[in-house]
């Protein structure tokens, strides 16, 4: 086939000088003219050439190929010393120093190849990869469309300017781009699982899995399309196939610390925690450096209750890019967790171009939009369901998104007679279900889910509305400049601590937690002997998830234990590696580990009625009760908590002063402790405490869902104005 000058010109680079020698004679018998082919060839002849010959370079790639990377660096500097000019060694250079991490060097080196050889599209294509890789992304989606100026063929850049594209949010661009690709190279499988991967963005997961599929087929020991396919699956919560596809990619690519990451939220998601935790470790020691991998694993440690010296979050930069929900169980701290936030938003949504949303025209209702996963039976609407009901519909008009499941369940139907609109946008993407609300005219967006699992940040950083609120479901600042409010009270967040919070503080007068005023206990009446409890002894409780519990309260515990007599600790069985652990730990402590006795899960309305078998809940310092603790509040059980410094630390305290009992709020551990030892050695004096409990149920704040109602309207008119 005949080519072109240039097109010898680019080729030759790549060749040995013989075979680049022949190619030029070749164009020079049809174009004997060509001055730069003539200089080309003029230039391998010469006693000291421009180039070095494939097999120097050879050599120094190869030694990169090995890992000896210091005799790489030094055959290179050697070669550079002799020919400073060479393009083709520039480039190469440029790949060695990328390889190490040394990304300026590289990209200096590129620059310098680029500069000897304008037209240098193979160059151009490193230079974008390398500076993608360092961040840089909008520099390096120019250098791929130079490099596509120069040979819009070159399928490489196709691909590397989609993974610029998608990185950007720019994703029907990105998906065009691999488009492209595949056209000029239908059996390019890279292309395949690049596009899988927008398309996965995009919240089309099942035609994700289709293009890992397609590339798989292409080209079976693609680790990566390996990792991406089961990336769909666990979108599509298929956790057992996930965990096939991860172990198909691990068999490949041993060191891909991705794969075993992912592995292991698949196999925690299927209650097989021991196996996720080694896969986690796993992905650790093949990532020493990542603050992530190692977040996950002292993430389900908590979760198993291993309490190991030194597996605190200390080590753990707070701000570098791990899920900032982990940061509430380990750091009580609301500095750090707001840097640790500020660092996921940057890197998770900081590439979004939100839309510019104008205040709809006033008059009229309010329109309000609530988001969440969890609009079905869920803790969320057990505290929310009667807020729903008693809005006060003259006034505002409330939607509810849920991009959680499709079900419908008892709580799903009651939110569903409840609201004005009701919009399922599990199937949207961001993008698509923000462009939804704004169509609705929403004026307040309220974001229930933060940071927790399943939540979609994603959608209001697109902009769904003109005012963007976080309630409830987060404890902690989002760290995003797209979250204008955060809802609290005057306990949660007190004036001193508003510096840590991107958002702007908005106060409820009383505890910002909603509740059901209606929420049904169940009738039956619970023995202790049928829960495993003793009938005499003294039941202290703590139904939290056992992750939040730490060895500073633990201690405590035992102590208690050990001065009350009789006495048990009744606990949360979240997991069975977790009680078997906590036995272990009580058995430390000198305590008999069947004083610790474990509770299953079981139907909301019997969970409530069980509760009046205990004697006094026991809260969790660095992330308190919750929703577990006006769970116990409401069944007639005190609760002592302290008070810590950060949003997740002080729930507890803010429900017990709206309950008018401030009382069992201590501000040490210390205190908390001599607290929870009155109560429990003084039978009239927790009788009292019981007895005042009882009657503030029905006249204090906390539970007045009407007058919580027409506080938070308020809020939201001030909002609005």
């Amino acid at each position: 086939m005949k080519i072109s000058a240039d097109q010898a010109l680019r080729k030759a680079r790549n060749l040995p000088p013989e075979e680049a020698a022949a190619l030029y004679r070749q164009v020079l018998d049809r174009f004997p003219g060509n001055k730069r082919v003539r200089a080309a060839l003029d230039a391998l002849s010469a006693p000291a050439g421009k180039s070095p010959s494939s097999s120097e370079l050879n050599m120094a790639v190869a030694l990169y190929g090995q890992g000896q990377f210091a005799q790489a660096l030094e055959t290179i500097a050697n070669l550079l010393e002799r020919y400073p000019d060479s393009e083709v060694l520039h480039n190469t250079a440029g790949a060695v120093n990328a390889g190490l991490g040394r990304l300026d060097t590289a990209v200096a080196h590129y620059d310098k190849a680029i500069a000897l050889a304008p037209d240098y599209f193979e160059a151009l294509n490193n230079r974008g990869i390398a500076l993608q890789n360092q961040g840089c992304v909008p520099e390096a989606l120019a250098s791929f469309d130079r490099a596509i100026g120069l040979n819009p063929g070159y399928t490489k850049a196709h691909v590397n300017r989609g993974l610029a594209l998608g990185k950007l949010k720019r994703l029907d661009e990105a998906l065009a781009c691999f488009d492209l690709a595949i056209r000029l190279e239908p059996a390019l499988a890279e292309a395949y699982s690049n596009k899988g991967n927008v398309l996965l963005t995009m919240n089309r997961p099942c035609d994700a899995l289709a293009h890992f599929d397609k590339a798989i087929a292409l080209k079976g020991n693609l680790a990566s399309a390996h990792v991406n396919r089961g990336n769909a699956l666990i979108a599509l919560k298929r956790w057992d196939e996930a965990v096939v596809s991860y172990d198909r990619s691990i068999a490949l690519a041993p060191g891909d610390a991705m794969a075993f990451r992912n592995r292991g939220i698949a196999l925690h998601k299927l209650k097989r925690p021991d196996e996720a935790l080694a896969s986690y470790r796993r992905a650790h020691q093949i990532a020493p450096d990542s603050a992530r991998d190692l977040a996950e694993v002292r993430y389900l440690e908590a979760h198993l209750c291993i309490w190991n010296d030194g597996n605190g979050f200390a080590d753990v930069p707070a701000d570098m890019a791990v899920p900032p929900f982990y940061m509430l169980r380990f750091e009580d701290n609301p500095q750090k967790q707001m840097e640790c936030a500020r660092a996921w938003c940057a890197e998770q949504y900081g590439a979004i171009v939100p839309a510019e949303v104008k205040p709809h025209a006033s008059g009229g209702k309010i329109r309000i939009g609530y988001f969440s996963a969890d609009f079905h039976n869920h803790a969320t609407m057990y505290l929310m369901a009667r807020l729903f009901e008693l809005h006060d519909k003259s006034r505002f008009e409330i939607h509810a998104f849920s991009y959680g499941p499709d079900v419908q369940d008892e709580m799903r139907l009651r939110l569903i007679n409840a609201v004005d609109a009701f919009h399922q946008v599990e199937r949207l993407d961001d993008e698509a279900a923000a462009r939804l609300a704004r169509e609705a005219e929403i004026d307040i967006a309220i974001d229930l889910k933060g940071h927790t699992e399943n939540a979609r940040p994603g959608i209001f950083a697109y902009r769904a509305a003109p005012v963007q609120a976080q309630y409830l479901g987060y404890p902690g600042t989002m760290g995003a400049e797209f979250i204008d409010y955060i809802i609290a009270d005057p306990v949660t967040i007190p004036p001193h601590c508003e510096r840590f919070y991107t958002e702007q503080v908005v106060r409820l007068p009383h505890s910002y937690q909603v509740n059901d005023d209606r929420r049904a206990i169940s009738d039956r009446i619970f023995t202790r002997a049928e829960l495993g409890l003793p009938e005499d002894g003294f039941v202290f409780c703590c139904f939290n998830n056992n992750y939040k519990i730490t060895p500073s309260e633990f201690d405590i515990w035992m102590r208690l234990l050990s001065q009350i007599e009789g006495s048990v600790l009744w606990l949360f069985r979240d997991n069975a590696p977790a009680a078997e652990n906590l036995r272990g730990e009580a058995a430390k402590r000198g305590v008999a580990p069947e004083r610790l006795v474990f509770a299953d899960r079981m139907p909301q309305a019997d969970h409530l009625a069980r509760q009046r078998c205990a004697d006094l809940f026991l809260d969790t310092f660095a992330f308190n009760a919750h929703t577990t603790a006006s769970d116990a509040l409401w069944s007639g059980l005190p609760l002592v908590t302290r008070l810590g410094q950060s949003f997740a630390a002080r729930v507890a305290g803010s429900l017990l002063h709206a309950v008018d009992l401030p009382e069992l709020t201590t501000e040490t551990p210390e205190a908390y402790e001599a607290l929870a030892l009155k109560l429990a050695a003084d039978p009239a004096a927790l009788a009292a405490v019981k007895a005042k409990l009882a009657i503030n149920l029905s006249t204090s704040p906390l539970f007045d869902t009407a007058q919580f109602t027409r506080d938070i309207e308020t809020v939201y008119e001030r909002l609005h104005a």
